[in-house]
């Protein structure tokens, strides 16, 4: 049947209007990914899961964010659901960090965690409600010249720990290092490390000068090595990501860490216009976290199936 004149211009007009719409939507956009900070200092850049939501529709993490001056938010949670997050900020008590670029949760201990900053200091948290309190803080073992860290990831396997960190590298001439070394603790909680290996890792995506290898680090169950890399423009972008598979990770029951790059990097997805600076494979789901840091755009985060075993 046809329709009267005006209702088929009336359509058009609507049909026009959406097509413009999408056509100049985000990439990403849709509802995949959800804002979680409005400007430079709500950006995401490392992620650690706490919990399950008490319906079990969704996930509480831990956000840290790279702020620098004095009194600026270092920690944030957030409670993560698609269509909905709700955020939350964690008052830090004790010593003040610059530059937190990642963070994570210790397996065994329920309510603590390891974060890093940039040149390389390690956090030992105890968090409880809406404050997170230092137990103790250390060096990064084995720092390189020139390291600049975004990453960190522990790993339980036959009751041994490991972490695993990363410098970010730089574009074409800077590959990345990924160091990996037994974790333990001394009784007083400082973080001890053991014996360190590095191994080289160029990403396949983005290629753009400067980019970032190795932006954050997560392992999945079975060992599988997950990291984002990430390129910059400036504080308005243009901005590109990717997440990939690098390898594996082995923790023996001696406490001997052995990290086997993969020949070649998998990409497992892409994200131009974002730029993704944590990444958490969530417990007990073939689900990663993706978190970004899109300086002035602010932050956002979405679910990508890229920890299955």
């Amino acid at each position: 049947m046809k329709l009267p004149m005006l209702q088929r211009m009336a359509w058009f007009t609507a049909a026009t209007a959406l097509v413009t719409v999408l056509g100049t939507a985000p990439a990403g956009a849709a509802g995949e990914w959800q804002k979680v900070g409005g400007d430079a200092r709500g950006g995401v850049s490392g992620l650690a899961f706490e919990g399950r939501t008490e319906d079990g529709a969704g996930v509480h993490v831990l956000v840290v964010h790279d702020n620098k001056r004095s009194g600026q938010p270092r920690l944030s949670r957030i409670s993560h659901r698609e269509g909905a997050d709700g955020i939350s900020p964690i008052t830090w008590d004790g010593a003040e960090p610059q530059d937190l670029e990642a963070v994570e949760a210790i397996p065994g201990m329920p309510g603590e965690y390891l974060a890093v900053v940039g040149r390389g200091i390690v956090y030992r948290l105890k968090v409880t409600g809406s404050t997170a309190t230092v137990v103790d803080y250390a060096p990064l073992p084995a720092i390189g010249e020139g390291d600049d860290f975004e990453s960190l990831a522990v790993v339980a396997q036959n009751g041994k720990l490991a972490a695993l960190w990363a410098d970010r590298g730089a574009g074409a001439d800077r590959p990345a290092t990924l160091y990996a070394a037994p974790l333990t603790f001394a009784p007083w909680g400082q973080p001890l490390f053991g014996a360190v290996t590095r191994r080289a890792y160029r990403a396949a995506y983005p290629t753009d000068d400067g980019s970032r290898h190795i932006s954050d680090i997560s392992v999945t169950d079975s060992g599988r090595i997950i990291v984002s890399s990430a390129a910059d423009a400036g504080d308005d972008g243009p901005f590109d990501s990717a997440v990939s598979e690098a390898g594996r990770v082995t923790v023996s029951a001696a406490g001997r860490v052995r990290v086997t790059p993969a020949s070649s990097p998998t990409v497992l997805g892409t994200f131009p216009g974002y730029k993704v600076e944590g990444v958490e494979c969530l417990p007990g789901s073939a689900d990663a976290l993706l978190g970004t840091d899109d300086e002035n755009a602010g932050g956002y985060v979405r679910n990508m199936p890229f920890c299955g075993a």
